[in-house]
């Protein structure tokens, strides 16, 4: 690698004495004592038994590369590309991980199955851990395994009631702002445009609304406006519950919550929103008017910033280069999926990107970062998009038919961790996706439609599969170049153009479309006779899944 100057990592009570550890050049990791496992990154208990005889244990320092991206785009001022973000999988036990640098060799000399050895960066009370090949374990031992996938529905429970909250709760209402590129539009002023539409849409006054949810709540990075304080405030309204948690089942989590309010009797009608301004914070940050934080790394990016893993899309490009290695194909059913959302995006008008786009534009776009060039990756824009949850028994009387709620998949199956569990699909898409439909007598073959959450193309081919459309490692064959998943196929995706190409609206633009389709007020991108959706949202951990259908 060339030097880099790297985020220190700043050390928590749980983590100092992990950080500190390599002073000597040797890899010490948790272990538990009664099990014998061995896991990352610290935990006060044992993930497999629970028990408290936990401490940091010297390890080989020996690993496999289960996935890695190669990263072209320039994420950091002082971390130049190209360098590679691996997870490796310890030789001691597969199911600890760490996210790390591969260095000592050329980017594209890195595979999957790949043997590596530890060495430290020292920088001062941080000792970082990167990885070198390591040929003579390689010569020796030869390929290495790969850790096996878990069939997380062996964990699912039975439904707790046989009374389903979905049924006592509607969609009633939707609205949408302006959503372009760099806006410099107040994102508060958004979010009012978005509501009072819904509510419009919903027959309602802003008097009606005795509910409010939002996600994430109060954020500063471009990603809301503010949230329930800044909602109530605008238009003056007066909630007997409100909502603005972050850890919910994905963005669409906070519509989820609105329905248990609803159909626990706490509210008539909740209103739900979500409001991004990436766009415009991109560009006001670039200009020098909008001044970042700097500082240590903290929280989730404690261990993955200091190796130049500031985006999800190096994250989530390790799973898909698992996937890629595991079932032996390429990125042709990723390059389908894009090329079939610029083409629903040209039958919307309110898309940002409808340019033709073609499978050999796909494969000649610049690379992000391995596997992904930049139509794999979804579009940040401003806008917003509210949704009115209401009582079932207050849809008789709405102007437009309501959308009725099938069935929602929350259950938490996997482990919430980027790297610790799924290595071959997008983590959490699996779990929500198999609670999904424990809670409806549907199958997959019902569907007529599915808005699949496409941060990156490789989220909705993990959705396609975690759902059950087709299996494991069989999306390129099912997709079929995009026959399936055009307009008029078995199984059209994202008719608007999803978030490749639509823009990025942060799971809120799949319900809208969904309740569009449902209603049969698509325009030139309805799909005939939709009567069921599918939706999912969550770009990783957690995540959420719900199946609608029409009341028409």
């Amino acid at each position: 690698m060339t030097a880099v100057t790297r985020p220190l990592p700043q050390p928590t009570l749980a983590s100092a004495e992990f950080w500190r550890s390599g002073t000597d050049g040797v890899l010490r990791i948790t272990h538990c004592a009664d099990c014998d496992r061995h896991f990352h990154p610290p935990l006060p208990l044992c993930p497999s038994c629970r028990s408290r005889a936990v401490a940091l244990d010297a390890v080989s320092g020996k690993a496999v590369v289960v996935g890695f991206s190669v990263s072209h785009q320039p994420w950091l001022p002082a971390f130049p590309p190209p360098y590679v973000v691996a997870v490796v999988a310890l030789a001691e036990d597969d199911r600890a991980r760490l996210t790390t640098n591969v260095v000592g060799c050329e980017p594209d000399e890195v595979r999957v199955g790949m043997r590596v050895r530890v060495r430290f960066e020292h920088h001062g009370d941080v000792h970082l851990p990167v990885f070198e090949p390591d040929p003579e374990s390689e010569a020796a031992e030869g390929p290495a395994r790969l850790p096996e996938p878990r069939d997380v529905r062996t964990a699912l429970r039975p439904m707790a009631s046989p009374r389903k909250y979905e049924d006592r709760v509607a969609l009633t209402g939707v609205g949408q702002s302006r959503v372009g590129r760099r806006l410099m539009t107040d994102p508060l002023s958004l979010t009012v445009d978005a509501c009072l539409a819904a509510l419009a849409d919903a027959g309602l006054d802003p008097d009606d609304i005795d509910g409010l949810s939002t996600y994430p709540g109060p954020d500063l990075d471009g990603m809301t406006e503010g949230g329930v304080t800044a909602l109530t405030e605008a238009l003056q309204l007066r909630p007997t519950w409100i909502n603005g948690g972050r850890e919910v089942p994905g963005q669409i989590g906070s519509i989820t919550a609105a329905m248990l309010a609803v159909a626990a009797g706490l509210c008539r009608h909740v209103l739900c929103f979500r409001t991004v301004w990436e766009s415009s914070h991109a560009a006001l940050v670039r200009s020098g008017q909008w001044r970042t934080a700097a500082g240590r790394a903290t929280g989730m990016t404690e261990f993955r910033a200091p190796f130049g893993a500031v985006s999800p899309a190096q994250w989530i490009g390790c799973n898909a280069s698992h996937y890629m290695h595991r079932y032996g194909v390429g990125r042709e059913a990723l390059g389908a999926i894009a090329v079939t959302a610029r083409a629903g995006a040209a039958r919307n008008p309110e898309a940002l990107h409808r340019d033709p786009m073609t499978l050999d534009d796909y494969f000649n776009a610049r690379v992000i970062t391995t596997p992904f060039g930049l139509y794999d990756c979804d579009v940040p824009c401003d806008g917003a998009v509210a949704v009115v949850v209401s009582a079932i028994e207050t849809t008789y009387d709405r102007p437009r038919p309501p959308v009725l709620v099938e069935a929602v998949g929350t259950a938490i199956l996997e482990r919430l961790s980027w790297d610790q569990d799924t290595l071959t699909h997008l983590p959490q898409s699996l779990g929500p996706s198999a609670h999904l439909w424990t809670r409806t007598d549907l199958t997959p073959s019902d569907v007529d439609v599915a808005l699949l959450y496409d941060g990156f193309t490789f989220n909705a081919l993990s959705w396609i599969e975690g759902l059950g459309f087709c299996g494991p490692g069989e999306a390129t064959d099912f997709i079929a170049g995009g026959k399936t998943i055009a307009l008029t196929g078995d199984l059209p995706l994202n008719p608007h153009g999803g978030q490749l190409s639509a823009g990025r609206l942060h799971g809120y633009g799949f319900v809208r479309e969904a309740i569009l389709q449902l209603r049969g007020e698509a325009g030139g991108r309805q799909v005939e006779g939709a009567g069921v959706a599918v939706v999912t949202a969550g770009g990783g951990v957690p995540s959420g899944a719900m199946l609608l259908r029409s009341a028409r």
